[in-house]
């Protein structure tokens, strides 16, 4: 398809009253991003297509989501909603400058896949000039039937128009069309507003081709690419078929999962083979896992990177900025934030790593915690490689602890610690023979016990 152009006209309009949010439909989002941004993925798979976005409102809102998957993609407004013809009419200055096939599809159907718009644009390049998308319905009622002859798609019939034979049809209208570039605009312009609502149907161009002797087909799809959201419980549904075909791929792809239906990911997860996923494991955006690491049961990482063969969780969290190294491990109870974990290096459990550089096989005892923040502003705290930090230390940033140094538990680190040092910030203690007795008894008369 790379020789021919293409313009996707994406119909974002749709204001999402049935959401009942103040955030247009569009911009709900499915695995992290927003709905219009999965279909601009799916039509820029080819990079021949460009891209023109017709809005209803919060046309920079729209755009803001749009542009870092179509640099060059150009948002239209329709300042009236009068019918999907007229929506996409709204961007004939960007039709009118040529391109040999043009896709019409919906800001409001996440799921639509790449493949599915190919064979679209497959049928244009044979000659078709209007070419619909279509799906097999096990209940039709409601939907727009498909109507051909002879291979040819002769019209669209609405349920409320169908003769009774027309019902029986299980060819249903998905509402994804594609449009030879020389055609569009004469057709769209042909098409009337002579309905009961007053509004420009883009289905209508179907009869108008073959009315004027044009090639008119249908391609076939699964009933995922063309589901339309409408409401909460739609959204939901919609991201279990999207967490259920991107788990699929990456189990395909050499990652194992044992309990994939637990595991939640985000449109940008990449996951290297030889992983290994536990259940209930939640990937929020920008994470990187490379092969052969573990994530374990009920851990969440967010912007984070993992190296490979490294051990993460169970009950972990990697915050934005976290960098696990290669063999390193983050243990249960442990969180990481914009801290770089070299590898061979253990936080094992009970532990926060913030602002802080944890260098090659360093290993930080239960309940260390890096006190990263005054209140005001952040510091960092460096840990030298191969030191040991006992348990229960505090080390108050900026602080510095050598290469090979060791850290009393219980000590609150507030100076730097030279290379090879042992240090000690702890209070000496004291034992007072019998005082722990006579305490208890104190305290149990006070309660009557």
């Amino acid at each position: 398809m790379s020789q021919r152009t293409c313009l996707s006209v994406i119909l974002a309009a749709g204001e999402g009253t049935r959401m009942k949010s103040a955030l247009p439909k569009v911009l709900h989002p499915i695995a992290g991003l927003p709905m219009v941004a999965h279909v601009v993925k799916a039509a820029r798979r080819d990079e021949a297509t460009e891209v023109a976005v017709v809005v209803g409102r919060e046309a920079d809102t729209v755009r803001e989501a749009v542009l870092p998957f179509a640099p060059e993609a150009e948002v239209f407004l329709q300042s009236e909603r009068l019918g999907t013809a007229h929506a996409v009419l709204a961007s004939r200055e960007k039709i009118a400058r040529g391109y040999d096939d043009v896709l019409v599809v919906f800001g409001d159907t996440p799921l639509v896949q790449a493949e599915a718009l190919a064979d679209l644009r497959a049928e244009l390049a044979k000659g078709a000039a209007v070419v619909v998308m279509g799906f097999r319905a096990p209940d039709p009622t409601g939907y727009g039937r498909l109507i051909e002859e002879n291979g040819a798609l002769v019209a669209i019939r609405e349920e409320r128009d169908a003769s009774a034979a027309e019902r029986t049809i299980d060819f249903c209208n998905g509402g994804l069309m594609a449009i030879a570039g020389a055609h569009a605009l004469p057709l769209l312009d042909a098409v009337k507003n002579d309905n009961a609502k007053g509004e420009y149907y883009l289905t209508d161009i179907v009869e108008i081709a073959a009315g004027q002797g044009l090639k008119v087909v249908a391609t076939e799809a699964p009933y995922e690419n063309v589901l339309g959201i409408n409401n909460r419980l739609e959204l939901s549904e919609a991201e279990a078929i999207w967490q259920r075909r991107r788990r699929r791929e990456l189990m395909l792809d050499g990652v194992s999962m044992f309990d994939p239906d637990s595991v939640h990911l985000s449109h940008d997860t990449e996951i290297a083979p030889d992983a290994v996923l536990e259940p209930n494991v939640f990937f929020g955006p920008g994470v990187k896992v490379a092969a052969g690491a573990r994530i374990r049961a009920f851990s969440h990482l967010e912007k984070a990177i993992v190296g490979e063969n490294s051990e993460i969780g169970p009950f972990a969290r990697l915050r934005p900025g976290a960098q696990i190294g290669t063999k390193a491990k983050v243990g249960n109870f442990c969180e990481v934030k914009n801290a770089v974990v070299d590898a061979g290096a253990k936080v094992n459990h009970l532990s926060y790593v913030g602002d802080a550089h944890v260098g090659a096989k360093a290993n930080l005892g239960a309940g260390t915690i890096t006190c990263n923040y005054d209140g005001y502003a952040k510091h960092h705290t460096e840990i030298g490689a191969g030191a040991f930090v006992g348990t229960n230390t505090s080390l108050v940033a900026p602080v510095t602890i050598g290469e090979g140094a060791y850290i009393a538990s219980g000590s609150v680190i507030t100076a730097n610690v030279p290379d090879d040092a042992l240090a000690f910030g702890r209070a000496r203690q004291e034992n007072k023979e019998g005082l722990g007795r006579r305490l208890r008894e104190k305290l149990a008369a006070q309660a009557g016990k």
